[in-house]
Parts: C-alpha cells; structure tokens; sequence
C-alpha cells in the first residue's frame, strides 16, 4: 500500500514539474514586451538599446554598449529603430 501511495505521489510531483515548465507562447511574450515612447525611456533601462537577434550588425558605427537581445521587446518598439539595422536606440 506504502508503495502505491508513494508511486502515485511521485508521478504527481513529475507532472506538476513538466507542466510549470512548458515553455510561454510567442504571443503571450510579446503581448509582455513593453513599449516605450522614446529612444531615451529605452536607454534609460537597455544602455545599449534593444537587438532583434545576437547575430544582427550595428550600421550606424561604433557604440559604447552592447544592445540587449530579445525578439518580442524590439519588435515591440521596432519605430525607435531609425536606421533600420536591427537594433532599436544604440548608443
């Protein structure tokens, strides 16, 4: 009896560990990315602005930072991105 009682609660604890960790949706992180007004608001959190991706190049030149790498927060503020190169408010 001891034994069943003790299978059954180690499947459950199995269970609630692979259901906390199922990844979150696309939508669900970008409908969490925050949008800022400026380019200013952003820096004042991202130093080194916001890349879209760790592979992407900055056009504009030299910086001092290195921007911050996530998908859902660029695309959310994708109009910060004047020069188009990937990367939203680099400084």
């Amino acid at each position: 009896m001891k034994k069943i009682g003790f299978a059954i609660m180690s499947l459950m604890v199995v269970i609630s560990f692979t259901v906390s960790a199922a990844p979150m949706p696309a939508d669900a992180a970008a409908a969490k990315a925050k949008t800022y007004a400026n380019c200013t608001e952003i820096n004042k959190q991202y130093k080194g602005g916001i890349a879209r991706s760790s592979k992407v190049k900055n056009k504009g030149g030299t910086t001092k930072y290195k921007p911050f790498v996530s998908q859902a927060l660029y695309d959310a503020n994708k109009k910060s991105d004047r020069d188009k190169d990937l990367i939203a408010c680099e400084r």
